[in-house]
């Protein structure tokens, strides 16, 4: 039975033992898509400086002083992720990432805030891993009647891979049956009816609990039981000729178990540049040679003290009638008047 981690959040991380922020415990095929520093969680560990990692299954925030104080959310709990104000101790009120999710019956609110400023980077990529994460359900739920056959031919999934193609398949949901097509790929079980395509079922492998051939009713039947993450359905097929039973049972349990050492979530995303440390990024200041050209001084005072940029030497002293006084000779066009009006503005 294939573990539904990715239904699962936690406040620590199981059976991990970090000796850094960006070492946990990833399940099979989980992969890190970006790796965001300087993220607080304002809600729960507000002031404090932590690590956002982001997968293609969930969200990771690790404190960046204490390890064991982390976060791991599934995508699958996620209700909805928006933009707010928060408060945040070391940023004060900015912009942060809300997300809404429910574990069980219980509803639980997370707060991100970038301590970068300007930085929409966590607000970019965790939408767009989330988005590709919402369209490609069909990897990991069960569908029933889905818009998944076109013309009697399967529409397949990017990576998916068709490996038995099989007619003569009869549904027995009802009690006359349904005589159908069976599809077996790398990623799913599809059946559906030959004179109605959207009476089909779609099975991933991530779903499926058990298969086994079972008596029925209607003889020998091949009997695939789902998780109680779909909804614990029992799904029961008779082929004809009841010859080919044990070869599709054979397939589908090896399939079943190569995809469980090597599941294949669908989720897809790209950063568009390679994410690279702060220190690969940071270049020096280069020191700037600058030639300040001061413009020619326009009122009295300046023009008082700008002899060639600087005043050289004494001139001689005149009687200066308004005041009875002997005083040093103004340069020209410069009036005591203009010096009184210096002083008293200054």
């Amino acid at each position: 039975m294939l573990i539904q981690t990715c239904a699962l959040f936690e406040r620590t991380l199981a059976k991990t033992s970090p000796q850094s922020r960006s070492e946990f415990q990833m399940r099979k095929n989980e992969s890190r898509i970006d790796i965001i520093d300087s993220i607080e969680d304002t809600k729960g560990n507000n002031g404090e400086r932590g690590q956002l990692t982001v997968t293609n299954l969930r969200l990771v925030w690790c404190c960046s002083k204490n390890v064991k104080i982390n976060l791991s959310i599934g995508y699958n709990c996620i209700i909805s992720i928006t933009i707010h104000t928060a408060n945040s101790r070391i940023r004060g009120p900015t912009q942060a990432l809300y997300v809404l999710t429910k574990f069980n019956s219980s509803r639980f609110e997370f707060i991100f805030t970038n301590l970068v400023k300007g930085s929409p980077r966590h607000f970019t990529t965790v939408q767009a891993v989330h988005r590709a994460y919402e369209t490609s359900k069909l990897y990991r739920d069960l569908k029933l009647r889905g818009a998944i056959i076109r013309d009697g031919e399967l529409l397949l999934l990017p990576q998916e891979e068709v490996t038995t193609k099989t007619s003569g398949v009869w549904n027995l949901s009802s009690d006359q049956g349904n005589l159908g097509t069976f599809y077996i790929t790398n990623v799913r079980i599809v059946w559906f009816a030959n004179l109605a395509e959207n009476f089909n079922v779609s099975i991933p492998y991530q779903q499926i609990k058990s298969v086994r051939i079972r008596d029925s009713k209607f003889g020998p039947a091949f009997v695939i039981e789902t998780s109680s993450h779909s909804g614990s359905y029992v799904l029961g097929f008779r082929v004809d000729p009841p010859s080919r039973l044990p070869k599709i049972h054979q397939e589908v349990s090896t399939l079943h178990q190569v995809y469980s050492q090597a599941p294949i979530f669908g989720v897809e995303f790209q950063t568009e540049e390679p994410v690279q440390d702060l220190g690969d990024v940071t270049v020096p200041t280069p020191q700037d040679y600058i030639e300040i050209i001061e413009e020619e001084a326009t009122d009295a005072f300046a023009a008082y003290y700008a002899d060639g940029g600087m005043k050289n030497v004494d001139r001689k002293p005149v009687f200066e009638p308004s005041l009875g006084l002997a005083v040093e000779k103004l340069r020209d066009g410069v009036t005591i008047d203009n010096l009184w009006n210096c002083i008293s503005f200054q």
